[in-house]
């Protein structure tokens, strides 16, 4: 049955919307995911296609307003994890607690923070990296190219700004669903 949804995963993702995913399709046991740019509502539907067509279990934080019945059932079946964001340092503290608590762990993370247009993004996902002790991969969704790709493993340092810098690398040129805001 798994292998029969990642088929039919891959059917859609590749034949009838055309993407193309290059790139480390094995994800470490444990690593926070950032995919941008997250422009559009739809990226969320697109990352969990792309998700099953490369067969890997990744999960994401939502606010916890989203998460009352019968949303919750779903999200949480989809690997959601409520969160409240606005005390940012307990919320680095709680994902990072299931980094240590579980022997396989992938957080998908949009560095963004929202779907609207940012000049900087925010800072949660580096720090969970950071006191996890866990390598993060950067994730495009390319919509103009209609292709995903995924980078190796890259560990911080611990130099915030320098480390941001390099990440911000790996998305030069990648157009979101909507261009304007990527």
């Amino acid at each position: 049955e798994k292998k029969l949804m990642v088929k039919i995963a891959q059917i859609i993702l590749y034949n009838i919307l055309g993407w193309k995913i290059h790139g480390v399709f094995q994800l470490p046991k444990k690593c926070v995911l950032i995919v941008a740019p997250h422009t559009h509502w739809i990226d969320f539907f697109l990352a969990l296609l792309i998700r099953k067509a490369i067969n890997q279990e990744i999960n994401f934080i939502a606010k916890k307003e989203l998460f009352i019945f019968p949303l919750d059932y779903i999200l949480r079946y989809l690997g959601g994890i409520p969160v409240e964001r606005n005390s940012k340092s307990k919320t680095v503290d709680f994902i990072a607690q299931n980094f240590h608590k579980k022997k396989k762990f992938i957080l998908g993370i949009s560095p963004e923070g929202t779907r609207s247009k940012v000049s900087e993004w925010k800072t949660g996902f580096y720090y969970i990296a950071l006191k996890a002790k866990v390598p993060i991969i950067s994730a495009t969704l390319n919509f103009e190219k209609k292709n995903t790709t995924l980078s190796k493993p890259f560990y911080v340092t611990g130099d915030i700004e320098n480390d941001i810098k390099k990440l911000k690398k790996f998305f030069n040129g990648v157009r979101g669903k909507v261009p304007n805001y990527s």
